[in-house]
Order: C-alpha cells, then sequence, then structure tokens
C-alpha cells in the first residue's frame, strides 16, 4: 500500500511538473507583426504579464522618449512607453492556451480582454471586447 501510495505520489508530481513547464513556455521575447516592438513576457506568481522591452523609435519628434500620451488616465500619461506593461493576468489553461488576461494598446490608448494561444514560435494575440468574435488577432513571433 505504501508502494502504491508513494508511486501515485510521483506521479503526480512529475503531471504538475511538465504542466508547469508547458506553461512557461511562453515566456520570452517576441515580436509583433510590424516589426517596431518587442515584448518580453514573464511570470509573477502562477500568471503571465508582458512589457514593451524594445521600440524602434523610443523617441518622439523632439528626441524626448516617448510617453503613454493616449491613456484615458491622464496621472499616467508621463509614463515611458518603453516597459509599459501590456500584458496582465493570464493564466495557462493547460493546452497552449493563456486566457482571462487584458492587453493595452499605448497607440490607442484602450485595454481589451485577450486571449493567446501557443503555436511553436508563433503566438497568436486575441484583443477583443466583449466575446472573442468580436475581436483582431495578431501572430507575434518569438526572438531568438
Amino acid at each position: 500500500m505504501k508502494r502504491l501510495t508513494l508511486s501515485m505520489g510521483m506521479l503526480l508530481f512529475f503531471v504538475l511538473s511538465a504542466s508547469a513547464q508547458n506553461a512557461d513556455a511562453i515566456i520570452g521575447k517576441w515580436i509583433n507583426p510590424s516589426g517596431e516592438g518587442q515584448i518580453e513576457i514573464y511570470k509573477k506568481g502562477n500568471k503571465f504579464f508582458g512589457k514593451l522591452a524594445w521600440i524602434k523609435f523610443p523617441n518622439d519628434a523632439g528626441g524626448k522618449p516617448k510617453t503613454d500620451i493616449k491613456n484615458p488616465d491622464e496621472a499616467l500619461r508621463s509614463r515611458p512607453e518603453l516597459g509599459l506593461e501590456l500584458l496582465k493576468d493570464f493564466t495557462f489553461d493547460g493546452e497552449d492556451v493563456y486566457e482571462n488576461g487584458t492587453i493595452y494598446d499605448p497607440k490607442s490608448g484602450k485595454t481589451y480582454s485577450c486571449k493567446m494561444t501557443l503555436k511553436g514560435k508563433k503566438l497568436k494575440i486575441r484583443g477583443y471586447v466583449g466575446i472573442s468574435l468580436l475581436g483582431r488577432t495578431e501572430e507575434w513571433t518569438r526572438v531568438e
């Protein structure tokens, strides 16, 4: 009986470890389709987040670092675009899908519900309002 309990415990440990490794497969840098920005995805606790790690044109016409000027919250408009947390609170569903998170678009100042699907070196990002049918999908590529 002790052997069976020990074997079941070890099996559970390996299954949970494999699931965590699959979840962490999204961690790293991704480039958007236009090539203008790289987003670094990382983990805090059991959730996934992403920040703007590189932008092609980091400065405005005056040579100063671009800021979050489209943010609806006036108090946040002076924060730099570089380093902005664009992806928030994603959970892994166990099937290469990350959901229940949001994506912030600094070009419009809007935040959308979001779902991400990992397919090898491609990450499908679906931002939407209300239901997933009402949205737009982009495909990001892993930065090697």
